[in-house]
């Protein structure tokens, strides 16, 4: 091992330790205190007592709301004209849409059983068609449950029941 017999260089070609280039802070005499950094807690100064939160108040334009226990919820307004989900399903549209579409589920996707429109959906399509016959029959007799009302095809997949 070789030792290094240069003197150390100084990197900013600092005449002086103390000297600090244009444009830096200078450092803080040693014997002044540093106070704290923000959030860290300072030890050995008595205790100030923390400043209370302002309590909550009603924002001014609402109307207040009176909410007793074990009273109902009340839905919140709904805008006239969208969908609401559990809205009832026309058992007209499923029916029609079982005759003429059923080889490809879409009845069974408008009534919300995705699993089984999925399962005739794939097999028509992964078949190439050649098994799109036998959904379609599959459809055909489902479309005729629906609009006679069956047992079965009354209600859709979350159980609302079907309207006119």
């Amino acid at each position: 091992m070789s030792e290094n017999t240069q003197p150390e260089q100084n990197p900013l070609g600092l005449n002086k330790p103390t000297e600090v280039p244009a444009g830096y802070d200078q450092p803080a005499p040693v014997d002044t205190p540093v106070p704290p950094a923000y959030g860290t807690p300072s030890y050995g100064q008595p205790d100030a007592p923390a400043p209370e939160a302002p309590a909550y108040q009603q924002p001014q334009g609402y109307p207040q709301q009176n909410v007793q226990p074990g009273a109902p919820y009340q839905q919140p307004y709904q805008q006239p004209g969208f969908a609401v989900a559990g809205a009832q399903k026309s058992k007209v549209v499923a029916g029609v849409l079982g005759i003429l579409l059923g080889s490809l589920g879409i009845h069974n996707f408008y009534l919300g059983y995705n699993k089984k429109a999925l399962i005739q959906l794939l097999v028509s399509v992964l078949s190439f068609g050649f098994l799109a016959w036998a959904i379609g029959i599959w459809g055909l007799i489902e479309g005729i449950l629906i609009l006679v009302g069956s047992e079965n095809f009354r209600t859709d997949a979350n159980g609302v029941p079907l309207k006119e």
